[in-house]
């Protein structure tokens, strides 16, 4: 089987560098989404995990980014994970989302609290591969307490527990994580804790090995991660240069364990 490609991306709801979203004009947040389809493309990874992407918003142009993003870059399957909605004159429907070449045969939703902005959550889904069930989680966490990260990866946890007793005879292997978890590996945080839970399910990789994803025109800090479950093997990361979010992209390429 051929090696494998999978991407993490914040899109920071398509305006790039400009700090505030709804600043930015519709034609600019296109062209900016044409950019990062072209990253994409340039890359070629077989699923992309993508997080603040807008559905219809009024701050984000009032267009569907995914659907932008999914034509311009020719993927066939695509699915969206909304966290925020809020309809009225100031709408908004934004969250994490995932294209793939391969078929998304389910998916499930997560959201954290119950926030009209502002809120997180993560995706599940699970993708065939050559006949290979593959379950991948994009995750996005809380930017500023540690404790909401600390309570949102207790439900995590808890989702991924009753998942792999259910759904474990389906599964080729234990999950794909991956995301903006807003926080680094170094400390007692987030992360740490994710990759501690699931260095139980056998040794679990983290990507990207060496690297800052945060802020983009300079990264001081490493937010963005990929745990890769030990069926991937040989495999390999690296933080993609770009200015096109204040997030810079992750890709891991590897070989799936025949």
């Amino acid at each position: 089987m051929p090696r494998l490609k999978i991407l993490t991306f914040n899109i920071a709801h398509g305006r790039g560098l400009t700090p505030i979203q709804g600043f930015t004009l519709a034609r600019k947040l296109r062209a900016n989404l044409s950019k990062i389809a072209r990253l994409i493309q340039r890359t070629d990874p077989d699923i992309v995990a993508l997080q603040e992407v807008d559905q219809d918003s009024r701050w984000a142009g009032n267009f569907d980014h995914l659907e932008y993003l999914r034509l311009h870059t020719g993927y066939r399957y695509s699915v969206f994970g909304i966290n925020n909605r809020r309809g009225g004159l100031l709408n908004l429907s934004y969250g994490n989302a995932i294209l793939s070449k391969h078929p998304i045969l389910e998916s499930e939703n997560v959201v954290f609290g119950e926030s009209t902005v502002g809120e997180k959550g993560f995706l599940y889904t699970e993708i065939d591969v050559a006949g290979r069930r593959l379950p991948v989680m994009n995750l996005h966490l809380h930017y500023r307490s540690r404790l909401h990260r600390f309570n949102q990866v207790e439900k995590i946890l808890d989702y991924v527990s009753r998942k792999h007793v259910h759904r474990r005879d389906h599964w080729h292997m234990p999950p794909i994580v991956c995301g903006d978890l807003n926080n680094s590996h170094k400390r007692p945080d987030a992360t740490a804790e994710l990759m501690r839970y699931f260095r139980l399910h056998g040794h679990y990789t983290l990507h990207p090995e060496t690297g800052h994803t945060f802020p983009s025109p300079l990264p001081s800090q490493a937010l963005d991660f990929i745990f890769l479950p030990p069926a991937c093997r040989e495999a390999r990361s690296e933080v993609i240069r770009s200015y096109l979010s204040d997030h810079r992209p992750v890709l891991a390429e590897f070989s799936l364990q025949e």
